[in-house]
């Protein structure tokens, strides 16, 4: 699970957004203690909504262990704003 700045960062917004994203309904979210926490899992379908993937040949979709293979669009574009 994820604190909202944990989340925040990992798609390169501010935790205020993220925020909104749980307020309007677009990222779920539960309280644990006092502390909002994101499942990783939830969060990846928002940045695919931010870093859409082109489509791709069905032998690139998945690496060689048979896991699906990363947003790479989503890891470029962070790595390049510094987050």
């Amino acid at each position: 699970m994820l604190t909202v700045e944990e989340a925040a960062s990992r798609v390169g917004r501010s935790p205020a957004t993220v925020r909104r994203w749980i307020r309007d309904g677009r990222l779920s979210s539960r309280t644990e203690g006092r502390r909002r926490v994101i499942d990783p899992v939830d969060l990846d379908s928002v940045r695919d909504e931010l870093y859409p993937m082109l489509p791709m040949p069905l032998e690139w979709q998945r690496l060689e262990d048979g896991s699906p293979a990363p947003n790479w669009v989503a890891a470029v574009a962070l790595s390049r704003s510094g987050r």
